[in-house]
């Protein structure tokens, strides 16, 4: 009850919003652990073309542990059909989303960055207010802060097609039907090079992520993400 009188609601993510939030949150989990699989095969990575044990790559791993695979013994056939068919729901899922973010009008209102956001001045501001535990405008709670918009549409608009993109040229049938994706990532190897660091960049915004679910208090923020709806603190924008 007390809860109750201390805290207001707010609608803060929409259904699709939330169905692609879960949808995307199982996929890119499935997708990494089998991508990791993926590169036990091979673990080296090259620029251009082609790539081979005789080429000299610029980064080499030692292979990955079970743990971390998706499966968890050695199976690369397998790996590659949990791989592919969880980047055709990824693909399928962003593209839902955006149409649906175009026509509920998402972007336009909650993720559009204006000049003046992008101001050093006002970066640092908002930098400090993160610092210092503060998320969210008091004035306007329900409103994403800048940080939070820049690193959305990072992910939204740049990292998630790149990652799609990349997939796509290492496939031969792809490569046979679109050539000029292979002109545009440089080769089929800087390709699979582009992939991984765009992995591995998502994986640094989630565990970004993560961490500020838990200092923004990780009950209400998974509430949100289920219910739609947001507690503030009632003097919040009043």
């Amino acid at each position: 009850m007390s809860e109750r009188k201390d805290r207001r609601g707010i609608y803060r993510h929409r259904l699709a919003t939330r169905l692609w939030h879960w949808v995307t949150a199982a996929t890119i989990f499935v997708m990494l652990g089998s991508g990791l699989m993926i590169l036990n095969a091979h673990p080296h990575l090259y620029w251009g073309q082609y790539g081979a044990n005789f080429d000299h790559p610029w980064i080499s791993f030692s292979r990955f542990p079970g743990w971390m695979t998706i499966p968890s013994t050695y199976n690369l056939a397998l790996a590659r059909r949990w791989h592919l068919t969880f980047a055709l729901l990824l693909a399928f899922a962003l593209l839902a989303f955006m149409i649906a973010s175009l026509i509920n009008r998402h972007f336009q209102r909650d993720l559009r960055v204006a000049p003046r956001e992008l101001a050093p001045g006002h970066l640092w501001c908002d930098l400090k207010a993160h610092l210092a535990f503060r998320f969210h405008d008091p004035a306007r709670p329900g409103a994403f802060n800048t940080l939070q918009k820049l690193s959305y549409v990072a992910v939204i608009f740049v990292l998630l097609p790149l990652i799609i993109g990349t997939g796509l040229t290492m496939s031969p049938g792809i490569n046979a039907a679109w050539p000029w994706l292979l002109d545009l990532f440089g080769g089929r190897q800087s390709a699979r090079s582009i992939h991984f660091i765009t992995a591995t960049l998502i994986v640094a915004f989630i565990i970004v992520h993560l961490t500020l679910v838990i200092l923004a208090g990780p009950l209400g923020e998974i509430r949100s993400m289920i219910t739609g709806w947001w507690r503030v603190p009632a003097g919040d924008g009043e």
